[in-house]
This record gives C-alpha cells, structure tokens and sequence, in this order.
C-alpha cells in the first residue's frame, strides 16, 4: 500500500520491490518515529530507582572490571594508553553497535501485535530503535569525554588526532550494520525460533573477536596467523579508527575503513531486502 501525496488517496498494489524502502511513507509517519523512540526510552527505565544514571553506570562498571581482570590480572596490552580510556572507548563504540543488532533482531517478535492491527512502514520500527539508542550512545560519549577531559588534567600523554573528524561517519557505521544485521536475524527468527537464543551469546562472542580489549597491533605482531580473523570483522576498522582519533593510539587504515564501509553496505542492503520481504507475511507464521 501506498499513498499518493499529490491526490492525497491511498493507493492498493499487489507488488511493490524488494528495494522500495518507502521513503516517503517513513517521512509522512515521522512523528509515529519519534513518539517510538520516547516510548523506548520511558519503559526501559520506567520503575527504575535509579533511571537513566544506568546510562552512565553499565560503561563505568565495565571499564572497571576490565580494567582490574584484563589490564590489571591478565595484563593484556593497551597500546599505552591508561587502562580505563583504552577500555572505556571499546566499550562505547561497541555498546551502540551491540544495542542496536539485539533489538532490532526481536523487532517482528516483540511488535507482531501492533504490525498486525493498523498499517505503518515497518522500517519505522527498527529505525526507532536505532534512534533511541543513539540517545544512550550520546550519554556515554559524555561519560568518556569527561573521563578524557580528567586524564588531560593530569597530564596524560595522549592527544586528539584528525581522525576524529570521521566520528560521524563511524557512528553512521555502527549503526547501519547493527540495523542491517538486526533486520536480517529478526527475519530469520520468525521462522527459526531458536536462533533468537543464539543471537545474544553470538553477540558476546564476537565482542571478542573484536579490538575491545585489546590493540589490534598486538594481535598482528603476537598471533600473525589469527589477525586475519579479528582484521575480516567489520567493527574492528571502525573501534580502532574511533580510539585512534579520540586517543592518538590504534591501527587507522583507510583500506580497513574502507572494507568495513563496503561489508556495511552490503549488510544494510540485503538486511533491507529480507525485512521488506518477510514484513509482508511474517504475521501469518510468528
């Protein structure tokens, strides 16, 4: 279904393409993506005692455990950079991606009541997503720039780079392939059930195969033989690009981005095609 804005009519057609994102349907609902948006925000931290201060405090105890187990017990290399911001800026980057693969994977699970009753774009659903986690992204790049700022106090040798001009476009990353890759498991779990289980221990796995606790430089100079492993990953380009330009330390390459840039694509448009696909008669088998 779509409408004709200039005849302001509803027009029914049996088909439409696998690649007809309804651009303009997304624009005329926007306040449907936007009151989305603040209802995720509001019930996830509705009855909270301590509400959205967890925004700042998962990052914080994450960075401390880390710190003490892999920087302190393990004594894993960061790149000499202090222990904390070589953590803390991991686990940023990473958390924004992360958020956003695991709850657009259930977004046919968790809304099939609300698909089934009234007619909106369906992308609306995972873009909400992908937005309101931008908000919780944003309070914890605050946490990590006063944690630089206190660090730049005592005089702690390490500096910006211009790299960090890339920012918004890494973030655009993170958040395409967490959105491309959500949509194409959310597709799939309207038939496989089983791999909903799967998705959050994959998604902790991989965190691993990822430079979060670790410099990719190490990895290639140690374990030569595995770095293609954590190098084929298109998040590594994209944490250490990030670390790099806030932190003057990391393994910047243009060709990595480069590669991340063109796997992201590809993962956004076939995540594009299979959800466009699957929306038209998920109903029918979730």
């Amino acid at each position: 279904m779509i409408k004709d804005y200039k005849n302001q009519k509803w027009v029914i057609e049996s088909k439409s393409s696998l690649l007809d994102i309804k651009l303009k349907d997304v624009w005329a609902y926007r306040d449907l993506l936007f009151l989305l948006v603040n209802r995720d925000f509001i019930s996830f931290y509705k009855q909270t005692v301590l509400g959205p201060m967890w925004f700042f405090i998962q990052p914080l105890l994450t960075t401390i455990i880390f710190t003490v187990i892999f920087g302190k017990i393990a004594k894993i290399s960061t790149d000499g950079l202090p222990a904390p911001l070589f953590y803390m800026a991991g686990i940023t980057a990473w958390n924004y991606f992360s958020d956003c693969l695991l709850k657009t994977s259930t977004v046919f699970r968790d809304n099939a009541g609300l698909f089934g009753k009234v007619y909106f774009p369906r992308l609306i659903m995972p873009l909400s997503i992908v937005i309101s986690n931008l908000v919780r992204f944003g309070v914890q790049m605050l946490l990590f720039i006063i944690t630089i700022s206190i660090y730049t106090i005592i005089e702690t040798d390490f500096s910006f780079t211009w790299a960090i001009f890339l920012f918004p476009y890494i973030v655009i990353l993170m958040a395409a392939l967490g959105l491309g890759s959500g949509m194409i498991i959310s597709a799939m779990t309207t038939k496989y059930r089983d791999l909903a289980f799967l998705v959050s221990f994959g998604v902790q796995l991989l965190m691993y195969a990822t430079p979060v606790i670790f410099p990719l430089s190490e990895t290639i100079a140690k374990y030569p033989e595995y770095s293609w492993i954590i190098e084929l990953n298109p998040m590594s380009a994209m944490i250490e690009s990030f670390r790099y330009g806030f932190l003057g330390s990391g393994s910047f390459s243009w060709l990595s981005l480069l590669y991340s840039s063109v796997v992201t694509f590809i993962i956004l448009i076939f995540g594009i095609v299979i959800f466009n696909k699957v929306e038209k008669d998920f109903v029918d088998t979730i």
